[in-house]
């Protein structure tokens, strides 16, 4: 991967030295141009998505009072968490006179994930960002809305109470 964008990268700023070169020396430079106008460098501008994992931010999509959620913890495994696990987190950004504070540590279920998730009939679910519910250490919301699309797959996950409150069913 690391050649792979070296090569591509490389060969960008090569055609960009050719064309201040032609410039330079009075030659053509209209075919460079359009050369360098349509090749930019893919793989550096595409984000990897991967699991949510310790260090990531998250938005919170509950009337809880916190607005993000940095991980710091996930509780599903050693790789990270993916739709309807829980994880732990701490509070970064806080509504004020909300039931959350800033540097709160809560528990929360991920309702969002940017990470694609392959269902049982072939369908895969992907969402823009990640997103969290915040809950109590048994699993009971805080919050009494749940705002923005969830998936349809918590309900296997045994998460029905913010299916209930959710206002879109994805």
């Amino acid at each position: 991967m690391a050649a792979f964008l070296r090569s591509k990268c490389s060969s960008v700023g090569r055609t960009l030295m050719g064309s201040i070169g032609n410039i330079l020396y009075g030659g053509v430079n209209s075919s460079v141009e359009t050369v360098v106008g349509s090749s930019r460098c893919d793989a550096i501008s595409q984000q990897i998505r991967t699991f949510i994992q310790m260090r990531t931010n998250l938005k919170v999509v509950d009337n809880s009072g916190a607005k993000r959620v940095m991980c710091i913890q996930s509780l599903r495994g050693k790789k990270g968490a993916r739709l309807g696990d829980m994880i732990i987190g701490s509070v970064k950004e806080a509504q004020p006179r909300g039931k959350v504070k800033k540097g709160d540590v809560v528990y929360g279920v991920v309702v969002r994930a940017a990470m694609k998730k392959g269902c049982s009939d072939g369908s895969e679910v992907q969402f823009d960002d990640n997103a969290i519910v915040i809950v109590n250490n048994k699993g009971e919301l805080i919050g009494t809305r749940v705002f923005g699309p969830v998936p349809h797959e918590l309900r296997k996950k045994k998460h029905l109470k913010i299916l209930a409150l959710a206002e879109h069913i994805v």
